[in-house]
């Protein structure tokens, strides 16, 4: 490449510094290159913005939540223990026809087994729960590390049947939560979720005594508990059935809990 002159070097010189002062009052940066082009010695300056700042991601909180994200007179209807092929259907279609968005507590291995769910409900617009790989009630008497296998293996199978939705939640069984449990799943994105009215619908007390229990403790608050898998749910989808309308009746709203 020709050598530039004297003259055009002191040309060079002057469009650079005015280039880097530019760029020290705009915040940009300005990238000089000099062309191959022979004696023409022709620069191109190249402004790029700075690189932007990272959004900084909330934190999940550790404690254990109950309220609804929407606040006011609303309820949060939760189903655990799916996916299972013959009720997690019967009670997405209950919730269709009612117009209502529950959050569902997957076991990790029935989600790897029934991905085609796992997507229905997804695709439904509800949302996804962690609740282990072994459903262990007694997981807060066992090791951090037994503790992490459960809890991140079942997300891992959850997200992986869900063909890329988060998970959102962490709901140890029985609720056997930990400190180390909670700050886990809070690491991973999941919010520790509790429950204010459990149905004990796995006890199969009739359809009606389903309904008798949420009836007298919805004062308790706003998070409900029923199972669409586990065992035989065939009374649980019947006071859905009874219990949706109800609510609705009542003035409440339906909603997811919070997350943040």
């Amino acid at each position: 490449m020709a050598r530039l002159t004297a003259g055009r070097r002191r040309v060079a010189m002057a469009v650079a510094a005015a280039v880097v002062a530019t760029a020290g009052i705009t915040g940009t940066v300005a990238v000089v290159t000099h062309s191959s082009g022979g004696d023409k010695g022709q620069q191109q300056v190249r402004q790029e913005d700075p690189a932007a700042e990272p959004t900084p991601q909330k934190k999940i909180p550790l404690d254990i939540v109950h309220a609804t994200e929407s606040g006011g007179k609303a309820v949060n209807i939760t189903i655990d223990d799916g996916p299972d092929p013959v009720w997690t259907p019967k009670v997405l279609e209950l919730l269709k026809q009612n117009g209502v968005k529950a959050t569902f507590c997957m076991i990790g291995p029935q989600a790897k087994e029934h991905p085609e769910l796992v997507k229905k409900v997804v695709a439904a617009g509800h949302r996804l729960c962690d609740h282990t790989i072994d459903h262990n009630t007694a997981m807060d008497h066992r090791s951090v590390d037994y503790q992490k296998q459960q809890i991140l293996d079942a997300q891992q199978m959850i997200e992986g049947a869900a063909g890329g939705a988060k998970v959102q939640y962490y709901r140890a069984p029985g609720g056997a939560f930990t400190p180390d449990s909670r700050k886990i799943a809070a690491a991973h994105g999941m919010r520790p979720l509790g429950w204010n009215i459990d149905t004990k619908d796995f006890e199969h007390p009739g359809v009606q005594g389903i309904i008798n229990t949420v009836k007298q403790e919805l004062s308790n608050g706003p998070t409900i508990l029923f199972h669409d898998g586990g065992g035989e749910r065939s009374e649980t989808v019947a006071a859905l059935g009874e219990l949706l309308p109800w609510l609705k009746e009542q003035g409440y709203g339906f909603s997811f809990p919070q997350i943040y």
